[in-house]
């Protein structure tokens, strides 16, 4: 007996269900790497203090620190031992599965750079360079990780996830460069472009994802933004006119870290209420999927024998309930893709960005808030989108890769 349309509409759904399923597994793993940037940012901050006062402050807390981050990473590979790497295939694995080995082996860094941290001998703008550089490759598994998912529904829950993640990385950046300026009582004008470049990155971050974020998440962060101290603003105005601040430069440095902690604690409470929507979209988007499944069988189960087997076959008006079931399936689709491929354009313009503010950062040593105000002042000087500056400098990079070879 030949194949039928609608064997293909129930292998439709049966695909469907496997991807969601699969994308609540990634949604896990997310989680888990949320939690795991928390905690290095943690890391980084004390170990930041602890270089700054030359081995005077918060010495105690940085094997307590280092626990918490493997406690964090071991988590990570649970859910990466979830993964079913040998079986069902996922959209776009290969570049996941990329991202996930370059985020472990930054991992492999940390152990002689915690031993330089403790004694001493690696300079704090180095040693935040380079933990900085271990959260970015696992926030770059977080944005890999929305790229895979092919519902919309999810989609925007990953993106409002890993905005605000960006968002708080760039709000951690900000805490440890300001307090090195607060403990050596000092800002120059280098400082100053940089904590600007930081506090501009993170409005950009948070208004992406005020863009894609659910109404309770939005609540949340109107509350936090509500009750953050006005000596947040007092300290930026300090160390953003470069002018000299006043008390015992510790002291400044340890209160402008507690301010900054607070505010980051709390954005991590926002990003936990993200994390929990992620789950509850994946569970529901997975259990509307069986529904659907579950009517379209009992349908299919009811119609004459004749248009079950020879769909494709006989006239239309002989096969009316099967083409019901098909076109209310094919206007489901129709209606997912319209609304995915504008998250997908979404989703395009920030990977055009990110590598064009890579390659910035690789062959020119700029930070990455560094990276991304060389790409709008050319926008703006050319009077461009960022993306068309983005392109143009990865399509300049690749004739020259070209030329070299």
């Amino acid at each position: 007996m030949p194949l039928s349309a609608l064997d293909f509409v129930l292998a439709a759904r049966r695909s469907e269900i496997i991807g969601l399923q699969q994308l609540l597994q990634m949604s896990k793993l997310v989680g888990a790497v949320s939690q795991l940037i928390h905690v290095l940012q943690r890391e980084r901050g004390t170990a930041n203090i602890y270089l700054c006062s030359q081995g005077d402050t918060w010495g105690d807390r940085l094997s307590e620190r280092a626990r918490q981050v493997q406690q964090a990473a071991e988590a990570v590979d649970k859910q990466l031992v979830a993964l079913d790497l040998a079986g069902q295939p996922m959209a776009n694995a290969s570049r996941l599965f990329s991202r996930i080995a370059t985020a472990l082996h930054s991992l492999s860094s940390l152990p002689s750079l915690r031993k330089q941290v403790a004694a001493l001998s690696i300079q704090q703008p180095e040693a935040m360079s380079r933990y900085s550089e271990v959260i970015r490759t696992h926030l770059g598994l977080v944005f890999e990780a929305a790229d895979t998912s092919g519902d919309p529904t999810v989609s925007r829950a990953l993106l409002a996830m890993f905005s605000f993640m960006q968002g708080k990385e760039l709000a951690g950046q900000e805490r440890a460069l300001a307090a090195a300026g607060f403990t050596s009582r000092h800002f120059d004008e280098h400082a100053h472009q940089q904590l600007l470049a930081l506090i501009e990155g993170q409005e950009r971050c948070f208004h992406t994802f005020m863009e894609f974020a659910d109404e309770h998440a939005l609540a949340l962060w109107q509350e936090q933004q509500g009750t953050e101290s006005s000596e947040l603003e007092r300290f930026r105005r300090i160390a953003c006119t470069c002018a000299t601040p006043s008390g015992e430069a510790i002291d400044l440095a340890l209160r402008w870290f507690d301010i900054t902690t607070a505010r980051i604690d709390g954005m991590k409470l926002i990003e936990d209420r993200l994390e929990a929507r992620l789950m509850v979209c994946c569970e529901q988007r997975i259990c509307e999927a069986q529904r659907s499944g579950a009517l379209q069988q009992q349908e299919i189960a009811e119609l004459p024998q004749q248009d079950i087997h020879y769909a494709a076959l006989i006239p239309p008006q002989l096969s009316r309930s099967v083409l019901e079931l098909i076109e209310q399936q094919s206007r489901q689709l129709q209606a997912q893709d319209t609304e995915l491929a504008a998250l997908r354009a979404t989703l395009a313009d920030r990977k055009l960005v990110e590598r064009a503010k890579s390659l910035l950062m690789q062959h020119h040593g700029m930070s990455e808030p560094q990276a991304h105000k060389v790409l709008r002042d050319m926008a703006m000087k050319q009077n461009k989108k960022l993306t068309e500056i983005a392109q143009a400098m990865l399509s300049v990079a690749a004739v020259m890769s070209r030329s070299a070879s």
